[in-house]
This record gives structure tokens, sequence and C-alpha cells, in this order.
């Protein structure tokens, strides 16, 4: 098994472009740390032998996200990872990651004020953060109403840069008003603190969010995909003349320092997720916990698993392996569709990609099949037309 994500479904305040499962109130935080742990404990077996034997693959990389991982205490978090390692075998160094928020980390530690939050988390085994930096216009920062303010965001990537050499830092584009010189800038910005990974998403419009509601109530202006579609492509540019490699549609990092827990996804390894609404997969069907904190807390108590399952059909796998190929370096082998699952999906998938192919939004290199520069935007469109119907 590639690893294990662990969802903390709390945050401070809600982003009003968020559709991720969340609540804003901490009172059932402590309940919720000790139940992912129990669910932790509960879930060993699924990766052991029918002899007792672990499993002979190991966990290689742990992975916080939520919600607002950094939410949670040092002792929280030493408390998960050491459940882990007490009921896992965990490989050597393992990639550990926080994704963390600007305005927790601008403080000193609860346990000892004389130290950072930063040494904090690297005594208990935490070697990578992922900060949810977004913009560091003040302005746009209160469009999205993130926690934090520039300020901050520029201050924790100050701090952190001396005490943690992976960081990546997550930026969104197509915001409303943003000019194409105004997210240079933004990029610009991000480089200068010698971060070697960079996230970036366009801002999507999710249908029960906020700026869903501000939209339809002209409160708001909807981004426009020509915008999003330029900075993208000044992202692209810029991120590419500084040395990063654009690993994934979203993802740029220095050689070295791509995301082992994203990548393991991408490239179909199996993972597991534990807390509410996480997604697990094993190779041959998905599974995924309820979205409801109450009732996760409730099924953990009465020693039941609060997940549903699917097993992935041939169509599903073959979808599946599309969408992810297309959208990262590795692109799509077209002997491992052969391979896999057999000429008569080889046959359609070149069918499906020749009009791509001609418009010049796909490319064949050494039997791969990839989206060129003009295509990237367009991954996500471009898979859909590829896909088989089940």
């Amino acid at each position: 098994m590639s690893g294990i994500y662990i969802h903390i479904p709390f945050c401070k305040q809600a982003c009003h472009y968020c559709d991720f499962h969340f609540s804003t109130s901490m009172k059932k935080k402590e309940e919720m740390v000790l139940a992912i742990a129990k669910e932790i404990q509960m879930r060993k077996s699924e990766f052991e032998l029918l002899d007792g034997a672990r499993s002979d693959t190991q966990i290689e990389t742990i992975y916080f996200g939520g919600g607002t991982p950094s939410v949670l205490q040092i002792s929280d978090l030493k408390f998960l990872i050491d459940t882990i390692y007490e009921n896992y075998t965990v490989a050597p160094n393992p990639e550990i990651t926080l994704e963390a928020n600007p305005d927790d980390l601008t403080t000193l530690s609860v346990r000892a004020q004389s130290r950072t939050i930063f040494e904090e988390y690297r005594s208990i085994g935490i070697n990578r953060l992922s900060i949810g930096i977004q913009s560091f216009f003040e302005d746009d920062l209160k469009l999205m109403n993130r926690a934090h303010n520039s300020e901050e965001a520029q201050k924790c990537l100050e701090e952190a840069t001396k005490y943690f050499d992976n960081i990546s830092l997550d930026l969104i584009y197509g915001v409303p008003g943003m000019s194409n010189e105004k997210w240079k800038q933004n990029i610009e910005k991000a480089l200068s603190f010698g971060v070697p990974h960079i996230s970036s998403y366009a801002l999507t419009v999710e249908p029960k969010t906020v700026m869903n509601k501000m939209i339809q109530t002209g409160k708001m202006e909807a981004p426009k995909d020509e915008v999003a579609q330029e900075h993208f492509m000044i992202l692209v540019e810029m991120l590419e003349s500084k040395g990063f490699i654009h690993y994934e549609l979203s993802n740029f990092g220095k050689e070295n320092y791509f995301s082992k827990n994203n990548s393991a996804y991408w490239l179909g390894k199996k993972y597991m997720g534990i807390g509410p609404s996480a997604h697990s997969y094993d190779g041959v069907s998905r599974s995924w916990n309820i979205a409801n904190n109450s009732l996760y807390l409730k099924s953990i108590q009465e020693n039941k698993l609060p997940n549903e399952m699917e097993t992935l059909s041939e169509a599903d796998r073959y979808n599946e392996y599309i969408m992810t190929g297309l959208r990262t370096i590795w692109g799509v082998s077209l002997d491992r569709i052969k391979t896999e699952f057999g000429q008569t999906y080889l046959d359609y998938l070149q069918k499906q990609a020749q009009k791509f192919i001609d418009d010049k939004l796909l490319f064949i290199e050494n039997d791969i099949l990839k989206p060129t520069k003009k295509g990237k935007f367009l991954t996500d469109g471009i898979a859909s037309d590829l896909f088989i119907l089940n």
C-alpha cells in the first residue's frame, strides 16, 4: 500500500469556494481524533495476509488533509502518527505531509513557548508542509473568505523555509478581477520564497457553496474560463522557466520534490483514507466513509466501519487510467491499454483520440498518449470524450 490519508474535518471558517467536508464547530475535535485513531486500528486487517503476516508493501506516505489539519494540537498529530506506526509496517523515511493554513503557522507552539510550531512539527516526524496561501493579495483573500491575511501568508513562509526544505504552497487563479499582471505578481511572490513545489487550481464554483450563492445574487462576478486559461498558460510558462516540472495538471515540482502521496493516486497505487468523507482504493474497488461527523463518530463507537464500497468494472478502471494518465507527465501508455484491457479498448481509444490529435491537443510519442501544451488546460474535457460508457 502506498499510503494513508487522514481527513481532519474541521476549519476555523468556511472558505466561500470550498465544498470539501468540514465543520466550523470544534466541539467534537478530541472525540474525532480518538475515533480516527480507532479506525486506523480497525482497518489494519485489510492489509494483512491470511497467515497474519504483514502485506508485502509498506506505508510510504502519511498525509493529513481536510478541512484544516493544522487546527489540531501537536499532541493530537503525534498520537495519530504513533497509532499508524503501532499498527502498520511503515517504510524508512516516509513522506509525512501536513496541510496547514498560514494563520496556524504564525504562532509559537502551545506546549513549548520557546519553540516554533515548525520545530514541533519536525519533532513528531512531519517532513513536508502543504500551505494554503491561495493569494498574496488582501482583496482576493477577503473574496474567498480565507482565515489568514496577506501579512500572515508571507510571514509563515519566511519562517517555514527556515525549518522545512520540502514545502508546497497553493495558489488559485481565474479569480474575478485578477488581471494577468496581478497573477504574475502572485507567482513571483511565491517563487521568491524558494519553495520546491507549487499546486495551483482554477477557481471553480461548486453548487452548494457560498460563492455560488454570491454569484446568483449578483454580489460577485462569475469566473471566466478564458481568464483562467490565460492564467494557466502564464503559470506554466513562468514556473517551467524556473526549473519546475509540470508533472500533473495542477502540480509543479522541482526534481525530487513531486508529492509522493498525490503521485500514488495518479499512478493507481493502493491507499487508505481515514476519517469522515475519506476515500480508499485497493486496486479493484473503491470505498468512501460517510461525510457526516456525528454519524461517523457513532459508527466507530459501535465498532462499525462507516463506509460504502464499489467494485470497479473494467470500463471504470480504463476510464480512471485515461483521466489520471492524461493529467500527468506519464501520459497514457498504449501498450498498457492493450495489455490490461485488450485490443478493442486500444482501437476505441485511438479512434476517439484522433480528432484531438488532428486539432493538436493530443500527441503520441513512444506509444504514450499525452496532451500538447495547448491541450493541457482542456485535459479533463478531452478525457471524458475518450471514456467508455458502462
